[in-house]
């Protein structure tokens, strides 16, 4: 796809994936213009500083208010649509303000996607979505619906939304590395919710490149996932203690609010039409209408044999394959060996 000359927007875009996005295409000749588009003024103005360049343009506004999302979407080619309410815990205690951002705001924006006829969409989604059981995936998972609507209605000619799925990004706001780093760094005890429960483990960079292999993939209504390992808590706090080399306790607390002991990145239901693509699945949109009779031919078979895709049956990281990814992530590695780089939070 020929993106220069051309206009990308990424909502919520003072986050980690907005840095990385920066990282990746301010200094290529892809993108005439990066328009960057959050709440946060404060966030902005250090990004504006950070960066220094007059490729990337800031716009203060909110997803949930349409005004705001027309005004920056007018003139746009692409959208890589980040912007959401992600921390489990307190979209539980505030489950209308999740629904206002991640469904509200996500139909506002793909409204003036159309609108304004933006060439591609592709929507940021989580494995939390997937037989949600809290609010916050919950409302992700209305996000998917939501976009698979719209592009049910689309002129392929003028403009195309997707979705992406993915795990846990390693290190990101709210996660659980920061929170063992920080417990190992101050001698406290390391907080386990439950040794057993696993966790998809995906760098910033793999997030990344799932956006962008949606981007250049993405067909009408597609959703892709990206095949990832998966590792036990345990494991990931044995791992950061021997590469800390230290021995904190490790206490037990429990699970908290709306957390599943597995997360699921595609369900069974999926997994009948999913399209392997090397490390990616492409999981092609169902385009029949509520007349249904129509369509009594083209259902898909169950399988009984086949399961969803989740963090207990992909590959298990070892405790040495744990360190090794660890040791991926520029916060880790300046502790280490005292390399210079800065983590970002999300928005």
């Amino acid at each position: 796809m020929n993106i220069q000359n051309k206009t990308l927007l990424i909502t919520g875009g003072t986050g980690s994936f907005g840095h990385a996005v920066m990282a990746r295409y301010l200094n290529s000749d892809q993108f005439k213009e990066i328009r960057i588009f959050s709440r946060d003024e404060k966030k902005q103005d250090d990004m504006r500083r950070k960066y220094n360049n007059s490729k990337i343009k800031f716009y203060l506004g909110d997803v949930r208010d349409l005004a705001s999302v027309e005004s920056v979407v007018k003139g746009v080619d692409f959208i890589f649509h980040a912007a959401a309410l992600k921390q489990v815990p307190s979209c539980e205690f505030f489950p209308m303000e999740a629904v206002k951002t991640n469904v509200l705001g996500t139909e506002n924006v793909l409204y003036a996607a159309e609108k304004y006829e933006v060439s591609k969409v592709v929507v940021l989604s989580t494995d939390k979505a997937v037989y949600p059981i809290n609010a916050m995936g919950m409302s992700k998972a209305l996000m998917e619906k939501v976009t698979l609507a719209r592009s049910r209605n689309l002129d392929d000619r003028k403009s195309i939304f997707c979705i992406t799925r993915y795990g846990n990004v390693m290190a990101s706001r709210g996660s659980v590395i920061p929170m063992f780093i920080e417990q190992i760094k101050s001698g406290k005890p390391i907080t386990l919710t439950d040794a057993g429960m696993t966790r998809f483990m995906m760098t910033l960079e793999e997030a990344v490149e799932l956006v962008e292999y949606a981007f250049d993939h993405g067909r009408q209504g597609d959703l892709f996932v990206r095949k990832a390992p998966g590792a036990t808590i345990e494991t990931l706090a044995l791992a950061l203690q021997e590469l800390y080399k230290v021995r904190n306790e490790v206490r037990t607390i429990g699970t908290r609010h709306g957390e599943k002991m597995f997360e699921t990145l595609v369900n069974r239901e999926e997994m009948l039409k999913a399209e392997e693509m090397e490390d990616y699945y492409r999981i092609p949109a169902n385009t029949r209408d509520l007349n249904y009779e129509q369509y009594f031919s083209e259902g898909y078979t169950f399988n009984n044999s086949l399961e969803e895709y989740h963090s207990k049956n992909t590959k298990r990281l070892d405790l040495e394959e744990m360190k090794s990814l660890l040791m991926q992530l520029p916060t880790i590695r300046e502790d280490i060996f005292g390399e210079k780089n800065v983590i970002h939070d999300s928005e």
